[in-house]
């Protein structure tokens, strides 16, 4: 049970829940500025949204699992991972920013660089240090092409 609590969703939906806390019940008088802050945070949370659809087509493509700690049948390198090594993240990244902009949580914006390393730490670096043991050469000449968020 404790290992399904473990994945990015969580931790996005964690962070989404404090920023929300943090704008309906301490919002200190501070705000991005009303229409432009929401149409910028549809925006990130659109994009952010597209681009992990794009991830997800494109690993089930090669038949791989998206699911993390599990191990990769296949080591993707087309469509938007040809971008991004990892799209999947960095659109719940976007999303998260976005809600913060949507919210108008100013207070919550340190959420971004701390859910950023935490989705680093527990997720990104178990995942590529994997891919490099089972992949080796491929992984290293991918890693050269192409980088970690953008």
């Amino acid at each position: 049970m404790l290992k399904w609590l473990d994945i990015p969703p969580v931790w996005l939906l964690g962070a989404v829940v404090l920023a929300w806390f943090q704008s309906a019940y301490y919002p200190m008088g501070l705000s991005f500025g009303g229409a432009v802050a929401d149409f910028l945070g549809g925006i990130l949370v659109g994009g952010g949204l597209v681009l992990m659809a794009l991830a997800v087509v494109e690993m089930r493509k090669h038949r791989t699992t998206i699911i993390p700690h599990k191990e990769a049948s296949a080591m993707v390198q087309s469509g938007i991972y040809s971008r991004s090594r990892n799209p999947i993240y960095l659109g719940d990244l976007l999303v998260l920013a976005g809600l913060i902009l949507r919210f108008d949580a100013v207070l919550a914006l340190p959420l971004i660089p701390i859910f950023l390393w935490v989705i680093e730490k527990r997720f990104v670096i178990p995942e590529e240090n994997s891919l490099r043991l089972k992949y080796r050469a491929d992984f290293a000449r991918y890693c050269e092409r192409t980088r970690r968020w953008i």
